[in-house]
């Protein structure tokens, strides 16, 4: 990615040189004065949310979110071990709450708690991804401060907006990933049973086989 933008930024610099020498240097200073004002402007956003947050934090509001998706979070997540249910819960209250910093090491504790020692993923664990890439905001901070960077009148006035989006992707989400896994499942199902049918047929011909040879 990083080489992306290299390239990108020197084909644009040489293309402006070419076609518009004049006007070259002026729009990078004045590329570079937006950057920084931005940069400000967010850096003050965050502080503000990124401590309201910590207060969060402070007052144990996590937790007691946390402890609230719990019975939730047993119901999508059913066989995994309460280590699993605990990185869960705290991955997704984080997510909630515009906590990614703490939701990212849980998520990746969670991963490592579900895994079943196959080199596949398991239907848990996609769809604790899933979840996380659809995941319901109850504090979208990061659109928040870029509307505010942008002088929006109401930065906030995304909130309500916000919530019903990512419920109903969240929820689509999980619809789709509980009936793709059904689907996988059955065919895995049909062949673990004629399995058995083929073994226990197999096995009453060995029996009359021995039974034939004994009668004579």
């Amino acid at each position: 990615m990083n080489v992306l933008f290299t390239a990108l930024t020197l084909v644009s610099l040489t293309a402006m040189l070419i076609f518009s020498p004049a006007e070259a240097f002026p729009t990078m200073i004045a590329g570079v004065r937006s950057a920084i004002t931005l940069s400000l402007k967010l850096l003050a956003i965050y502080a503000v949310w990124l401590s309201a947050l910590k207060m969060m934090q402070a007052t144990g509001l996590d937790k007691k979110l946390s402890k609230l998706l719990r019975p939730v979070i047993r119901r999508l997540f059913k066989g995994e071990s309460e280590d699993a249910y605990d990185n869960i819960s705290v991955n997704l209250s984080a997510n909630m709450l515009g906590m990614g910093g703490v939701a990212t090491p849980a998520g990746i504790r969670a991963m490592t708690a579900m895994q079943d020692g196959s080199a596949k993923a398991t239907h848990n664990m996609i769809l604790l991804i899933v979840i996380n890439a659809t995941s319901i905001q109850l504090v979208p901070a990061t659109v928040i401060a870029l509307r505010a960077s942008a002088g929006s009148a109401d930065a906030s006035d995304i909130f309500f907006p916000t919530l019903i989006a990512t419920s109903v992707s969240t929820l689509s989400g999980i619809i789709l990933c509980k009936v793709l896994s059904l689907k996988k499942d059955k065919p895995n199902d049909k062949k673990a049973t004629l399995s058995l049918q083929l073994s226990q047929k197999k096995s009453d011909f060995c029996k009359y086989i021995t039974q034939m040879r004994r009668a004579r």
